[in-house]
C-alpha cells in the first residue's frame, strides 16, 4: 500500500503547487487599461462558452451513466459521472492559467522586454493546465481503483436489466476512462469549431479582403478566435491528455485482471506498477516545469552607482540601470556605494528551455520506473510472459517513453520553421497558393509514416517483453508524464492570445517581436502536444483491443464467419472515420462563412475600418459559440453509436474489425492533417518574420501561404484532434459492451 500511499502525496504536492503557481501568477500586473479590457472579454467569452456547453454535456453524461448503471455494473454509472466531473474540474482550473497568464505573459514583454521572462509567465500559466491533468485525473482513478480493490479484484457486478456478469472492478474503471472521454470529445469537437471558425472567417475576410493584421482589433473575429485558442487548445487539449493518461492504466489493470486474476498477489504486483511510473511522473512534471518557472524568474546583481550615474548622463542607461535608480535601494559595498539592479537571464533559444523539461522528466520517470520494477518484480519472475526477467516491464515503460519523446521530436521536424519541411512549403509560394497546397498535402503524407512505424515497433517489442501487459504499459510509459507535456502544450495558446492582445492593443514592435517568437515557438509545441496525443492514443486503443477481446466469452478467428464479420467491420470502421472527417470539415467551414458575413457586415459600419468605432465583439462571439454548440452532437455521438450499431447488429468480431479499421484511418489521419496543418501554419508565420528573401507580409507569396494556412486550421485543430478521441470512445464502450454484443445481437 506504500505505493498508493506516495501516489496520493504527490496528488496532494500537485494541488499546492497549483494554488502557488495561481497566486503567483495573479500577483503580476495585466498592464495597461486597454489590455485589461481585451483580457477581460476574452476571459468572459471563453467562460460563457464553457458553461453553455455545459448544459449539453450534462444531458448527455446523466444518459450515458443512466444507461451504464442499468445495462453493466451497479456503480459504473456513477464512475462515469465522477470522471467527467474531476475533467471538467482539470479544464476549469487550466482555463484559469491561460486566461490570467496571457495578459501577463504581454505585460512581461512590454515592461521587462527579455524573452526569458516572459517565456517563464507563459510557462507559468500553463503549469496549471500541465499539474490540473494528473491531480484531478489521478485522484479520481486511484479511489474508484482502492474501493474496488478493497471489495475484492475479482468480485463479479450484474446489470440491473440483463443480469449480465462482469468484473467489477475493470468496470468501474472502464466508466470512469469514458467519463473523462465524453468530456474530451464535446470540447475538442465545440472548441475547434469555435476557434478554427473564427480564424478562418478572420483570414476571409480580414487578410483576404481587406489586408488587415491577424490580431487586427477592427475584425471581430479577431477576438473569437482568440477566445478559440482558450476553448480549444487549453480546454479541448487538457480533457484529451486527461481522458489519455486515465485510459492507459486502466486499460492496463483490466489486462491484468484477465491474465493474472488467478492469483491476488501477482495481480496486485501488475496494477501498482502503472502507478509507481505515473506517481513518479507526476514528480518528474512538477519538478522540470518548476526548474524552468525558477530558472527564468527576476534576478538582482550589485552595481557600482557611481557607473550607473555616468550611464544615465551618457544616455546609455538600460531599463534596468533606469528603474534601479527610480527604486534607490544601495549598499555600502568593497568599492563605495552600490545599487540593486533587476536583470533577465538571456537565453537564445526558448524552445530548449522547454525541450529541457521534457528530457528531465523522461530520466526522472524512468529512474523512479526502474527502482519500482526491481523492488516489484526483482529476484523472480513473477510471470512467464515475462522475457527477461524483472527487468521487462520496465523495458516496455522506457519503450513508451522513447516513443513519446521521438515521436515529439518528430512532430517538431515537420512544423519547425528550423526545418527544410516548412521553408520547402513557403519557398512554394511565389508560385501560388496550388503549390502551396500540394506541397504541404505531400509533408502531412510523409510525416505519418515513421511516427506510425516507430509506434507498430514499440507494440511488437512491447508485447515480446510482457506479452498484453507490456503493451499495456508501454501506453503508461508513454503517458507517465503527461503533466509536462500538457503544461508545454498549453504554452502554445497563451503566447498565442499573448500575441493578439500586443497587436490589438497597439504595442511597440518590439513586444510583439518578443511575442511572435513564442508564437512560433507555440505552434511548435501545439503540433508535438497533438503528436504525443496521437501515439497515445494508438497504445491505448491498442491496448484496450486486447481488454476487448478478452471481455468476449469465446474468440476464434479459425472460422470463416468471424473473419468475414471482422474484415466487413474493418471496411465500416474506415467508412465511419471518413464520414467523421467529413463532418467535422463541413460544419467548420459552414461556421467559418456566417462568421465572415457578421465580419463584412461590420466592415460596412461607419467608423470601423478608420478605427474611430469600435465593432461589435458581443455579436461575433454570440454568433461562433451558437455555431459551435450547433455542431458538436452528432459527430461527438457518432464515436458512441457506431460501436452499438454494429455490436447489437453483426456482433462483437465485427466489433473488433470496426475497432481495427477505424484506429489505422483514425492513426493516418490523425498524423497526416495535424503535421501538414501545422506545416500550413509555420510556413505563412516563416513568410511574416521575413525569413523568405524577397517576400513579405501582403505579397502575393504571403496571400499563398494564407490559403494554406486556411486550409490547415481545420486540419490540424479539428479533424487531427478529434480523430484520437473518436477512437479511444469506440474501444471504450466496445470494451464495457463485449459481453452484451456476444449475447445479445441479430445476425
Amino acid at each position: 500500500m506504500v505505493v498508493y500511499y506516495m501516489t496520493f502525496a504527490m496528488i496532494a504536492c500537485a494541488f499546492v503547487l497549483i494554488g502557488y503557481n495561481f497566486v503567483n501568477l495573479r500577483n503580476h500586473a495585466e498592464g495597461a487599461d486597454e489590455m485589461v479590457r481585451m483580457a477581460a472579454n476574452i476571459r468572459s467569452g471563453a467562460k460563457t462558452f464553457l458553461r453553455r456547453e455545459d448544459r449539453v454535456i450534462i444531458w448527455v453524461v446523466a444518459i450515458m451513466a443512466t444507461g451504464f448503471t442499468l445495462t453493466q455494473e451497479t456503480f459504473a454509472g456513477m464512475s462515469l459521472l465522477i470522471g467527467s466531473l474531476l475533467v471538467r474540474c482539470a479544464v476549469e482550473v487550466g482555463m484559469r492559467g491561460g486566461t490570467y497568464g496571457n495578459v501577463r505573459t504581454t505585460n512581461a514583454a512590454r515592461v521587462t522586454g527579455a524573452l526569458s521572462r516572459t517565456l517563464r509567465i507563459a510557462t507559468l500559466g500553463g503549469s496549471l493546465s500541465g499539474f490540473s491533468v494528473p491531480a484531478f485525473g489521478l485522484l479520481g482513478f486511484t479511489v474508484i481503483f482502492l474501493l474496488s480493490w478493497h471489495n475484492g479484484p475479482n468480485t463479479i457486478g450484474y446489470s440491473l436489466l440483463f443480469n449480465t456478469p462482469c468484473n467489477a472492478m475493470a468496470t468501474r474503471l472502464t466508466a470512469y476512462s469514458l467519463g473523462c472521454s465524453i468530456v474530451a470529445m464535446f470540447n475538442r469537437v465545440a472548441g475547434g469549431t469555435y476557434t478554427k471558425s473564427a480564424d478562418i472567417a478572420g483570414d476571409l475576410s480580414g487578410k483576404g479582403k481587406h489586408n488587415l493584421e491577424e490580431d487586427d482589433p477592427r475584425n471581430v473575429c479577431s477576438i473569437a478566435d482568440l477566445i478559440g485558442d482558450c476553448v480549444n487548445d487549453l480546454a479541448g487539449n487538457i480533457s484529451d491528455l486527461c481522458e489519455s493518461f486515465v485510459a492507459t492504466p486502466m486499460a492496463c489493470i483490466v489486462i491484468a485482471i484477465q491474465n493474472y486474476g488467478s492469483d491476488t498477489r501477482t495481480l496486485l504486483l501488475a496494477c501498482s506498477f502503472p502507478f509507481i511510473l505515473i506517481t513518479g511522473g507526476i514528480f518528474s512534471t512538477l519538478l522540470s516545469i518548476m526548474f524552468v518557472i525558477l530558472k527564468n524568474r527576476r534576478r538582482y546583481k550589485w552595481i557600482p552607482l557611481e557607473e550607473a550615474s555616468k550611464a544615465v548622463l551618457d544616455g546609455t542607461a538600460t531599463r534596468g540601470i533606469e528603474k534601479a535608480l527610480k527604486e534607490n535601494i544601495t549598499r555600502r559595498g568593497k568599492e563605495g556605494t552600490e545599487l540593486r539592479m533587476e536583470y533577465s537571464l538571456e537565453i537564445e533559444d526558448p524552445g530548449a528551455e522547454l525541450n529541457m523539461a521534457t528530457t528531465i522528466s523522461a530520466f526522472i520517470t524512468l529512474g523512479i520506473g526502474l527502482l519500482g520494477a526491481r523492488l516489484l518484480f526483482g529476484g523472480k519472475l513473477i510471470v512467464e510472459t515475462f522475457a527477461v526477467g524483472w527487468i521487462s516491464p520496465w523495458l516496455a515503460a522506457t519503450l513508451g517513453v522513447l516513443s513519446s519523446v521521438v515521436v515529439g521530436l518528430l512532430t517538431e521536424r515537420y512544423t519547425s520553421t528550423k526545418y527544410r519541411y516548412v521553408k520547402g512549403i513557403a519557398k512554394m509560394a511565389p508560385q501560388g497558393g496550388a503549390f502551396v497546397v500540394s506541397e504541404g498535402i505531400a509533408v502531412g503524407n510523409h510525416s505519418a509514416f515513421w511516427p506510425s512505424v516507430i509506434i507498430a515497433v514499440s507494440i511488437i517489442v512491447a508485447y515480446l517483453l510482457c506479452g498484453f501487459y507490456g503493451i499495456a504499459i508501454a501506453a503508461v510509459g508513454m503517458l507517465s508524464f503527461v503533466g509536462t507535456t500538457v503544461s508545454i502544450d498549453a504554452f502554445g495558446p497563451i503566447a498565442d492570445n499573448a500575441g493578439g492582445i500586443a497587436e490589438g492593443c497597439h504595442l511597440p514592435e518590439e513586444v510583439r517581436a518578443i511575442t511572435d517568437e513564442l508564437d512560433a515557438l507555440g505552434n511548435t509545441t501545439a503540433a508535438v502536444g497533438k503528436g504525443n496525443a496521437i501515439g497515445a492514443a494508438a497504445f491505448s486503443t491498442i491496448t484496450m483491443f486486447m481488454a476487448f477481446i478478452g471481455n468476449i466469452p469465446v474468440f476464434n478467428l479459425n472460422e470463416p464467419d468471424s473473419i468475414v464479420r471482422m474484415v466487413a467491420g474493418g471496411i465500416i470502421g474506415m467508412a465511419v472515420i471518413k464520414e467523421f472527417v467529413s463532418i467535422l470539415t463541413k460544419n467548420t467551414l459552414k461556421a467559418a462563412h456566417k462568421l465572415a458575413a457578421v465580419a463584412e457586415d461590420q466592415f460596412e459600419r461607419p467608423g470601423v475600418m478608420e478605427g474611430t468605432v469600435p465593432p461589435n465583439y458581443n455579436e461575433a462571439i454570440g454568433i461562433a459559440s451558437d455555431n459551435a454548440l450547433r455542431y458538436m452532437l452528432v459527430p461527438s455521438l457518432l464515436s458512441v453509436v457506431s460501436p452499438l450499431i454494429v455490436g447489437f447488429t453483426v456482433g462483437p468480431m465485427a466489433v473488433l474489425g470496426l475497432l481495427l479499421g477505424s484506429t489505422y484511418q483514425a492513426i493516418g489521419e490523425a498524423f497526416f492533417n495535424g503535421n501538414a496543418g501545422g506545416a500550413y501554419d509555420n510556413a505563412k508565420k516563416y513568410i511574416e518574420m521575413g525569413l523568405l528573401k524577397g517576400f513579405g507580409k501582403h505579397t502575393e507569396a504571403h496571400l499563398a501561404a494564407i490559403m494554406g494556412d486556411t486550409i490547415g486550421d481545420t486540419m490540424k485543430d479539428v479533424v487531427a484532434v478529434c480523430c484520437d478521441i473518436c477512437i479511444k470512445i469506440m474501444v471504450t464502450v466496445s470494451t464495457a459492451m463485449a459481453v452484451m454484443f456476444y449475447m445479445y445481437h441479430i445476425f
